[in-house]
């Protein structure tokens, strides 16, 4: 009997060692994945902040395109340029890249 008793009392122990080791178990398996999961937002939130830092600056060049656009001397410049068009007293020189020249 005292056999017996050692065997029942050798199972209810390795049962709860199991149970233990069990949810143990899941608690280490759900904190990694979390890590993990942690580690990869991470990962996109620095590579998105790099993206927005990008965007920012062309954003920025572009409002400062957008003021310079609206002064006088960038009108004349591109009067100049894109129209072919010359002060008083000016000549026109004319190039072999001159849209102007092929009209």
């Amino acid at each position: 009997m005292e056999i017996e008793g050692a065997l029942v009392m050798r199972k209810k122990f390795t049962l709860k060692n199991i149970a233990i080791l069990l949810i143990v178990s899941i608690f280490v398996f759900s904190f990694i994945r979390q890590e993990i999961t942690m580690h990869k937002i991470s990962t996109q939130v620095s590579e998105r902040q790099l993206e927005l830092n990008k965007v920012k600056a062309v954003n920025d060049r572009l409002k400062d395109e957008v003021n310079m656009s609206k002064t006088d001397a960038y009108s004349e410049k591109m009067a100049r340029e894109k129209l072919g068009m010359i002060k008083p007293g000016e000549k026109k020189v004319l190039t072999s890249n001159d849209s102007s020249s092929t009209k």
